[in-house]
Parts: structure tokens; C-alpha cells; sequence
């Protein structure tokens, strides 16, 4: 059998119809098939290679952290650098309350984690979250998630939880003692880019304190520049307790995050002890080419590109068949009429070399979240395809 059977047989399948390019290697913002055809990336492995794909930095600090060792024993218990580098690096361009890091697997974890966390902290059963919601996909985040579709099939989920949309005054109300936390997301991007209303933010930071509530922003997306500022949410008025990232985290490894304070996490030391733990989680050599990657976005001062450039796409994405284009930063949503004309738009870009891609709660938009590193030329190229193809 060729490698595309062995695929079909042997590699779980999630959808019933694979898009089943045979990508043999992927470098800057383009990935590479077997038979030489390039594609301008604009999905960045759903917003993990912010940096592009295998920047040499990042090749490198996984090359010597390989040479010095992998892993080596459960997270928490032994001192690695590596963790501990990372994690000084990314609290020092944090509120000073998000002080401590919990290294995880995914951002599916970090969800899972905090939960854990909000629960034990407080004592309290229930948990808030949005319509319309993506927070990963096991069963603690599943159950998070806004969305009925995906998660009917595998009821009975986690007890107490309630779900309000995103930005509605009804979901401020709701919040009271019995509440253990509220997770939101920065940007609510599986719904097709949809902003926070500065004012909700603070309301709810504020209903949030009164009641003793933890108030969890899930940055996984939204994280590392994307957004046009290196976090989400940067409002020093709406600070979260806990914040979660992943994605782009690890520099194109895999890594998830939480962040809170240490008073926060120093629960998960006791009653039980040992509340919270990952075989794999803050890998040493994801946490080195995270490192790298986070080292990269700063020093060769991508973020500051990202406006003009969201401001680029802006003004080429013009055609009678988009009905809407709303963005924050680099991840952008180009509202089509229906879920039917996306997937033939992004077959005809898929043919041009276009890799693209949907949305999950609004499989009516085109997905644009592209390596920062994306190029005015490689904007207009893009965006050209983009209108040939409708």
C-alpha cells in the first residue's frame, strides 16, 4: 500500500472526507507537497506558527536542548532549565498577580487545569461560560464548549455548567457565590472573530471580584502577537485570575499553559497532594523552542507589523460575494453566504495553492490566520487567489 492507504488505514480520521495533502516539508509561510507544489499557508497550523514554519532559531534551541536531554522524570519535581527559563520569561511580560506557571501538553489541558484549579480554590460547583465557545475539545473544555453540536454526543458531561453569550448582560448577572469561575475567551475566534466590548470586560471583572469568583481568559488563540498586541487583552483594568495559552506557545511544539498566581496554584500541593499532573507537560524541548519562538517575536519586532497588515487584507478583500470581513489583528473571518461556498472557495485556493481553512461555529467564514511574518506581497498574492476563487 502507498502512504496515503497506510494513511487511511492506520491514522485516526476525524472528518469523513480528509483533505489529504502529503505535506513532506514547510518552511517560512509556505508548506511543501510531495510532488514540489507550494502553498501559501494562511491557517499557520490554526495559529500556532506565528514565527513561520521551522525558523532557525527555534531549529536550533531544539537541536541543543535535544544534545543536553529530553525527558526526564513528571513535571514539578525536578529542576529544568528549560521551564524555568520559559517561565521567567513569560511572567515578566505579564500583570504582576500572573506570577506562575503551570506547564501542560496543549491548551486543551490548560482548560482542563484551570477548571480543576477554580473548583478547588473556591470550593464551588458551578462554572460560567459563552455561547459559542472553544476551549479544546476533552471532556472537562468539551463541556465548556458553546456549542450543542459537539458536545451531544457525549452527554453526560461535567454538572454545573452554564452557558450565556459572549458579551450579554445576562451572563454578568449570573455570576454569584455559588460560581467557582467564568472562562472566556479574548477573542471568541471559533465564532468567526467576534470582539469583547470593553465595557462587559470591566463589568464583569468587577462582578467577578464581589463575588469571589476566578475569572479564566483563554488566550490559546489569541496569544503571541496575533491579535496585534502580545497578549489578547492587554487592559490593566481586566486583569484575569488565571490565563491560559497554547498554540503558538511552544514555537510549533507542543505546549499548553496556565497562568495565575502562586497563591492560586499552590493548591494543587495539597489535600491531595499532588492535585494536578502531566507525564509530558513543559517538555524540555518544547519549552526551549517556545522559548526561542517567544525570544524571536520580540526581538524581530513582528507584533508592530500585524495592524498594517490586518489593514492590507482589509482593502483587497472587496467582492460582491463577501458579505462581511471582521478581524482582530491576524486572525480574520471573511463571511461568505454559506457554509457550501466556503468549502468550494477553498478547494478552487487549495488548487491555486492556497491553504486555508473554517471556522468551527461559523462554517460560513473563510479563516485567515497566517505566520506574522506574512509579507505584504504574499498579502496581496493571497488575497488575489482569494477573489479568482469566489
Amino acid at each position: 500500500m502507498n502512504i496515503r492507504q497506510l494513511f487511511q488505514q492506520h491514522v485516526a480520521q476525524t472528518s469523513p472526507a480528509p483533505i489529504g495533502l502529503e505535506i513532506v516539508s514547510a518552511s517560512g509561510n509556505y508548506l511543501y507537497d510531495v510532488d514540489g507544489k507550494k502553498y501559501l499557508d494562511l491557517i499557520g497550523g490554526i495559529s500556532v506558527c506565528n514565527i513561520g514554519h521551522r525558523h532557525p532559531k527555534v531549529v536550533e534551541a531544539i537541536k541543543k536542548q535535544a544534545d543536553l536531554y529530553l525527558h526526564i522524570m513528571v513535571y514539578g519535581e525536578l529542576i529544568q532549565s528549560p521551564q524555568v527559563q520559559y517561565a521567567q520569561l513569560l511572567t515578566s511580560h505579564l500583570p504582576a498577580s500572573l506570577n506562575t506557571v503551570y506547564f501542560t501538553n496543549s491548551g486543551t489541558e490548560a482548560t482542563e487545569a484551570a477548571l480543576k484549579l477554580a473548583r478547588r480554590y473556591t470550593g464551588r460547583p458551578d462554572v460560567i461560560a459563552c455561547n459559542n465557545s472553544y476551549h479544546g475539545s476533552t471532556l472537562g473544555a468539551l463541556s465548556v464548549m458553546g456549542d450543542e453540536y459537539w458536545r451531544s454526543a457525549y452527554r453526560p458531561l461535567m454538572p454545573g455548567v452554564w452557558h450565556y453569550d459572549y458579551n450579554s448582560l445576562e451572563l454578568i448577572d449570573a455570576v454569584n457565590e455559588n460560581v467557582a469561575c467564568v472562562i472566556i475567551e479574548t477573542v471568541q475566534a471559533e465564532a468567526g472573530v467576534i470582539l469583547p466590548n470593553t465595557e462587559w470586560l470591566a463589568s464583569l471583572r468587577k462582578k467577578c471580584t464581589e463575588t469571589g469568583t476566578l475569572l479564566i481568559y483563554d488566550d490559546i488563540q489569541g496569544g503571541f502577537g496575533r491579535t496585534g498586541k502580545l497578549w489578547g487583552n492587554q487592559n490593566p483594568e481586566h486583569v484575569p485570575d488565571m490565563l491560559l495559552l497554547g498554540k503558538a506557545l511552544g514555537g510549533g511544539m507542543p505546549l499548553g499553559a496556565l497562568v495565575a498566581s502562586n497563591d492560586l496554584m499552590q493548591s494543587f500541593t495539597n489535600n491531595p497532594v499532588l492535585g494536578h499532573i502531566t507525564t509530558f507537560g513543559g517538555h524540555p524541548v518544547s519549552c526551549a523552542a517556545g522559548m526561542a519562538g517567544m525570544q524571536v517575536l520580540l526581538d524581530e519586532e513582528l507584533i508592530p507589523t500585524v495592524a498594517t497588515k490586518e489593514k492590507f487584507f482589509h482593502k483587497l478583500l472587496q467582492h460582491s460575494k463577501i458579505k462581511a470581513v471582521r478581524s482582530r489583528g491576524l486572525l480574520i473571518a471573511v463571511e461568505l453566504e454559506s457554509a457550501d461556498a466556503v468549502m468550494t472557495t477553498l478547494h478552487n485556493c487549495l488548487q491555486k495553492g492556497l491553504f486555508s481553512d473554517w471556522f468551527l461555529f461559523a462554517p460560513n467564514c473563510i479563516r485567515i490566520a497566517p505566520p506574522l511574518t506574512i509579507t505584504e506581497e504574499e498579502i496581496q498574492q493571497a488575497c488575489a487567489i482569494i477573489l479568482d476563487s469566489l
